[in-house]
């Protein structure tokens, strides 16, 4: 099954703040999408306790062919989120057997 931001606004909403409109739950939850885009963009490690960290990594310059016409292709260096979960997150995981 797949969560949607739909699906997690419409969780929060229920389960948190019923008191809360939805649309400013969705607005809380974009931002916080938005805060963590651009502290990744600014280069800047994040660590949410109990859940994991997010970085980002440099991929090297390579070349790659072109699988239509074997014509090679050259792919510059760039930059790649990456996700590291916490022991924690990986705990919980093992203890619901997933």
């Amino acid at each position: 099954m797949t969560v949607t931001k739909a699906d997690l606004v419409e969780k929060i909403t229920r389960q948190v703040a019923p008191n809360i409109t939805k649309r400013d739950v969705a607005r809380i939850v974009q931002m916080f999408i938005d805060q963590l885009c651009d502290t990744l963009v600014e280069g800047n490690r994040i660590e949410i306790r109990g859940f994991g960290v997010l970085n980002t990594k440099l991929r090297k310059p390579k070349v790659a062919r072109n699988p239509k016409t074997r014509e090679p292709v050259n792919i510059p260096p760039r930059r790649v989120p990456v996700f590291k979960a916490s022991r924690l997150l990986k705990a919980s995981l093992i203890k619901k057997g997933l």
